[in-house]
Order: C-alpha cells, then sequence, then structure tokens
C-alpha cells in the first residue's frame, strides 16, 4: 500500500469514526458523508480491495452482519426500506472493500441507476454477454 489506507486508520484507531457494531473481523461505522442520516459503512478489519478479495471463510459472517444490518438500519430509523450497495474500483473512494447500508424512504429525492442503460440487440445479443461471463467463471 503506497499511502494509508482512510478505513484502515479508522480499524486501527488512528482515526475517528462512529462505531455501529464490530467484531474481531469486522466493522461498522457511519460514513462521515452519508448519503442520508444513519448510512453505515460495513468492512473487513484486514485490508482487501474488493469483494472478489472476501477470503470465503469470511463471505457467511460478513453478509449475515449485512443483513443484521439492513434489517437494523430499516428497524432503528423507521425507514421504508435500504439501499445495499458494494463499488469494485469504479466510484470506490476509499480503495478498501466497503458495503453501504443506506437508509430509504419512499420520495427520498434519490435517484439512482436511472441512466444511461445500454439496450441489447441483434448486433450485440445478451448470449454473446452471457457466454463471456460464463467462460470466465
Amino acid at each position: 500500500m503506497p499511502s494509508r489506507c482512510t478505513f484502515c486508520a479508522i480499524i486501527d484507531g488512528e482515526l475517528a469514526a462512529t462505531v455501529v457494531h464490530e467484531t474481531p473481523t469486522t466493522l461498522a461505522f457511519l460514513d462521515h458523508r452519508p448519503l442520508f442520516r444513519g448510512h453505515v459503512l460495513l468492512v473487513p478489519r484486514q485490508h482487501l480491495e474488493i469483494l472478489s478479495d472476501l477470503p470465503a471463510e469470511l463471505v457467511p459472517e460478513f453478509f449475515q452482519l449485512a443483513q443484521r444490518l439492513e434489517r437494523a438500519v430499516e428497524d432503528g430509523l423507521g425507514a421504508d426500506g435500504s439501499m445495499i450497495l458494494i463499488n469494485n474500483v469504479i466510484s470506490q473512494s476509499v480503495p478498501h472493500l466497503h458495503l453501504h447500508v443506506i437508509p430509504r424512504r419512499r420520495k427520498d429525492g434519490l435517484r439512482f441507476w436511472l441512466g444511461p442503460r445500454e439496450k441489447y440487440t441483434p448486433d450485440d445479443p445478451a448470449e454473446t454477454y452471457a457466454e463471456k461471463i460464463r467462460a470466465a467463471l
């Protein structure tokens, strides 16, 4: 790592954060620039950059905690729902795996994934993309 990772500094107690929950392998804390108040970030304590770097043995705990946080954000804040989001590289403001749990309310004004959208065409069919993904699996 060429420079100090912000989330690693939070994990190590070098930077302050409002902690929501912690385990020996994870830390959940409030985003310091929340999309909406109560926006939680869940990170593994181990420095990993993207979801596919998460070791298989940590996947169950990480995602079970994500489920618990989703319910806690919705129930604890009286939210109508939530948005669960992981960015890999693109739009990842800190290069450390993090899962967002963002409280949502009906008509909260958030417009997400409305565009641009690409349709499959006869010259560029869906099956071509499916074949490439299957081959990579």
